[in-house]
């Protein structure tokens, strides 16, 4: 019989020793699984409201394009570019000098008209002249009247006023300058109240109302919010897109929104209590929505929940929950049903 050398032996018996060690440990018995460690948050009702999202175009509260009403000259212009005006300031003369000139003629037959009608009232009263003869004398003077006023008229249209107060724009024409009926002098725009119009689904329409706040932001203004209300509906929905207009005026006292910019637009409806819980406690399978609750015993269960709506970090549950619950935040990838668990942080109310 051939000898095995004894160095050959060594890992036989090592590998028969392990075998033996193994068998042993494989027959104890195993303790308690450890508990995991998670964060858990109460869950409470909190104030909650449906937040309905759209883009809008803002426009300003009042906007004109002024414009000349007769063919003349301009002879002098009193602002310049971006001018904050008030009503009435006068922007812009034109040359009226004929005008003038006719309206003097005219208020002094006016004025000989009256005093004219003064002396034959006083003549009649005497039995002088006849009655005829003063009535003839009042359509004069009402005559020379109404002429002094058109021609004021005409000399008022060669002087270019605000309508309202606000901010004008760019100059479009200089002292020197021919205008005719229609030709652009500027712009007037008031924005100290912009109006904003947007377009929500047809399925919101019952959710929207006059009063609703509003919350408008600009990607020129990052991180500014722009407060305001719903003033007004459309009549109309769109048989297109089915989606109806609704009017907004937000208050602009910095001057921040100008006419023309895109803006998005929330607002906050059918406000209510409801349970909340922050969305990263929720594990989603399929149209399946779960939660890991903590239960007595600091035992890890798994229950099935019915979401609502949704915001920035949160959740709206409508079933499967009671207030003053535990729900697992953090941790819940290490979880199974009925896992022991140790809320490893105290538990406020819902973030």
């Amino acid at each position: 019989m051939r000898r095995i050398p004894p160095l050959l032996l060594l890992p036989v018996a090592a590998t028969l020793l392990l075998a033996g060690c193994g068998g042993e440990s494989a027959g104890a018995p195993r303790g308690p699984a450890p508990a995991v460690g998670v964060v858990a948050v109460v869950v409470e009702r909190r104030p909650w409201s449906d937040a309905i999202e759209a883009l809008g175009t803002a426009y300003a509260r009042e906007s004109v394009v002024l414009t000349a009403k007769v063919t003349e000259t301009v002879s002098r212009i009193n602002f310049r570019d971006g001018d904050t005006v008030e009503a009435g300031q006068v922007l812009v003369e034109l040359t009226g000098r004929a005008e003038a000139a006719q309206l003097e003629e005219a208020r002094a037959a006016a004025r000989e008209a009256q005093q004219q009608y003064a002396r034959q009232s006083d003549l009649v009263k005497q039995g002088t002249i006849a009655r005829s003869q003063l009535d003839a004398q009042i359509a004069l003077r009402d005559a020379a009247v109404a002429r002094m006023n058109t021609i004021r008229a005409r000399l008022a249209d060669r002087v270019i006023t605000a309508p309202f107060a606000g901010v004008l724009g760019f100059r479009r024409v200089s002292e020197g300058t021919l205008v005719a009926p229609g030709t652009e002098i500027t712009t007037l725009d008031d924005i100290s109240l912009m109006k904003v119009d947007f377009s929500v689904p047809e399925a919101a329409l019952s959710a929207m109302r006059t009063g609703l706040p509003v919350r408008a932001t600009s990607v020129a203004w990052p991180g500014r919010t722009f407060e305001g209300s719903v003033v007004s509906i459309g009549s109309r929905v769109d048989p297109v897109s089915r989606a109806v207009t609704v009017r907004a005026e937000v208050p602009n006292p910095e001057s921040l929104l100008k006419p023309g910019m895109l803006l998005g637009v929330a607002i906050d409806s059918a406000p209510r209590e409801a349970l909340v819980i922050p969305e990263i406690a929720l594990v989603s399978v399929g149209s399946r929505h779960y939660v890991y609750a903590v239960a007595e015993g600091d035992v890890a269960r798994q229950v099935e929940v019915g979401i609502g709506s949704r915001r920035a970090g949160e959740v709206e549950i409508v079933r499967g929950l009671e207030p003053g619950q535990r729900v697992v935040t953090d941790g819940i990838v290490k979880l199974r049903d009925g896992a022991k668990v140790a809320v490893a942080a105290p538990t406020p109310a819902a973030a």
